[in-house]
């Protein structure tokens, strides 16, 4: 889960203050043009503040204070179109500074090829071009996006995303994605650059924020179109009423023609200033209130059509369960007892920060009573894991335990001169075949047993899915697990319906056959295979953990 930002106030002083001196500033008509129906209240404005002066030169049309009134409410019209969309602008800025302090120039560790190991220069990361390899170390700050080449790390991606949790990064997998300004926390990578300087993720997003590349989305430029075409028929009928007015006193010889300053005061009611003076900031407003919700928006039309979906497809992990694999279950080897396999298991895992570490510490603590034990004073070597051993422990008075993948502790047993028993090679085989991750643990030559790991259905997302179902939405879970499991889990989770073994060729084909039927479809992806499902369907939201194919293949980011 993201941490919700804290929401800024309405009415922000340091944001005030800067919207009343940009709203004195919009008065430009080089500005005001760009609005059409504002424009013409600027030009009324302007013209009644004359007829005012002349008034009190003693020739007005009407009398002063008549003229002032309106000239006041004229101008009072255009300062407070320009101070909504001037708050909207300064909301974006502000949100937008919190991301360029994200941003630095931080010195990179340049390889002349792409191995850890290699020969290093010292460079700046405004040097850094796209297809450049760099390394990234413990306590190093990632100079630029890019995709990992080799190694595993945990990343703190808090200044991104507002998650306080670290995040593992590897090669190779749907978490090779590494953001620039983001911190290595433990261990290196090796990442390749996939982007130019003022081109990586950080940059769109504050050039995005402060509302310089917004685009004006098609329902913002019909409506722009509408109002202006409003503005010039009442602008047209506005303007003959003077004609006949002079014409009906001439040939009734008595009354008055109609003043100058009626009439704007008229124009000015019968054309649309409310929508026209806040559409954009109506439009600034709503990207502001995305990124408050740690969603990022591409298009402009990608919003508009969220509001019309009515198919949805979601990848299972990550988005309907955790993601991170929780362990559920110690299952002991013959001879050997739950409470030490779970003794080991915790062991071995103390100095695990990754979430499946964690989750092993709290499954020995909850069902065993295994307290956490201090590390420090236990004197233990710890040994992390390597994505050539595929296994981590802990050596401890003597001790040699050992958890990883079941082919890795075979090998490990069996140089020992011990065996794999055939009862936790059936049990490895039973959590594979349901969708589970199975780790096996072993104390030198004697296997202990093995721990289940699975990824659980988020908390409140039955809930979630049933709120969609009122809301005429239908949800499809798309994952890669045989049918079975995929049915499990679709059950647990409340969607509609799911497709299980899915590939690239089936997500689009599935998109395509529901659009081809009238329905409108939004996709949720983080890895490359999704890539081109989300570059077909019409709302496509990338996740941020995900690969950079799929983060511009996606028209909204989640953050």
């Amino acid at each position: 889960m993201f941490d919700k930002p804290k929401a800024r106030p309405l009415f922000d002083p340091p944001i005030v203050k800067q919207a009343i001196v940009a709203s004195l500033r919009k008065l430009d008509p080089r500005v005001q043009i760009r609005n059409p129906v504002m424009f013409v209240v600027l030009i009324g404005s302007v013209l009644t503040t004359a007829l005012f002066v002349q008034a009190l030169l003693g020739k007005g049309e009407a009398p002063a204070g008549f003229i002032l009134a309106i000239s006041l409410w004229l101008w009072f019209t255009v300062l407070f179109a320009n101070f909504a969309e001037a708050m909207a602008e300064g909301r974006g800025k502000a949100q937008a500074e919190s991301l360029r302090r994200a941003r630095r120039d931080t010195p990179a560790k340049k390889l002349t090829r792409p191995q850890h190991g290699a020969p290093q220069v010292a460079v700046s990361a405004t040097t850094l071009r796209k297809g450049d390899f760099v390394l990234v170390e413990a306590g190093d700050f990632i100079p630029g996006d890019g995709e990992v080449i080799e190694g595993i790390a945990s990343v703190d991606e808090s200044a991104i995303t507002g998650e306080s949790a670290p995040v593992i990064r590897e090669s190779g997998g749907d978490r090779s994605a590494v953001t620039g300004g983001t911190k290595v926390l433990s261990d290196w990578l090796v990442v390749r650059i996939s982007t130019n300087p003022g081109e990586t993720f950080l940059d769109r997003m504050i050039a995005m924020v402060e509302g310089a590349k917004r685009r004006k989305t098609p329902n913002e430029i019909a409506l722009n179109i509408l109002l202006a075409a409003l503005t010039i028929i009442f602008l047209l009928a506005t303007v003959t009423l003077l004609p006949f007015s002079i014409y009906s006193v001439a040939s009734a010889g008595q009354g008055s023609p109609i003043t100058v300053t009626v009439l704007v005061a008229l124009l000015v009611c019968l054309i649309p200033t409310t929508i026209g003076g806040l559409l954009s900031a109506i439009g600034i407003a709503g990207m502001d209130r995305m990124i408050q919700a740690n969603v990022i928006a591409m298009s402009g039309r990608a919003v508009e059509a969220a509001g019309d979906v009515d198919v949805l497809l979601l990848d299972k992990t990550g988005t309907i369960t955790l993601g991170n694999r929780q362990a559920t279950l110690f299952i002991p080897a013959n001879g050997t007892s739950a409470e030490a396999l779970a003794d080991a298991a915790q062991l071995s895992s103390l100095s695990d920060e990754t979430p499946e570490g964690r989750s092993i510490v709290v499954l020995a603590k909850e069902k065993y009573q295994l307290r956490g034990r201090d590390i420090h004073g236990l004197g233990a070597t710890f040994v992390p894991f390597t994505a050539q051993t595929r296994m981590s422990g802990v050596n401890l008075d003597g001790r040699q335990i050992r958890k990883g993948a079941a082919e890795a502790i075979a090998e490990y047993v069996q140089s020992r001169g011990g065996k794999f028993p055939v009862e936790v090679q059936a049990a490895v085989e039973t959590i594979a075949k349901n969708g589970g991750t199975p780790l096996v643990v072993a104390e030198g030559a004697r296997v202990l047993g093995v721990i289940e790991l699975k990824d659980i259905v988020k908390r409140g997302i039955k809930e979630r899915f049933a709120e969609l179902r009122k809301m005429g939405i239908k949800t499809i879970m798309i994952t890669g697990d045989n049918p079975l499991t995929a049915a499990s889990i679709a059950a647990e989770a409340g969607v509609d319906d799911f497709l299980a073994q899915a590939t690239p060729e089936a997500k689009l084909k599935l998109i395509r056959e529901h659009q081809a039927g009238g329905r409108l479809v939004a996709m949720t992806g983080d890895g490359t295979n999704d890539a081109p499902a989300l570059a077909q369907a019409d709302v496509a939201v990338a996740m941020n953990t995900g690969t950079q194919a799929a983060k511009e293949a996606g028209n909204m980011v989640d953050l």
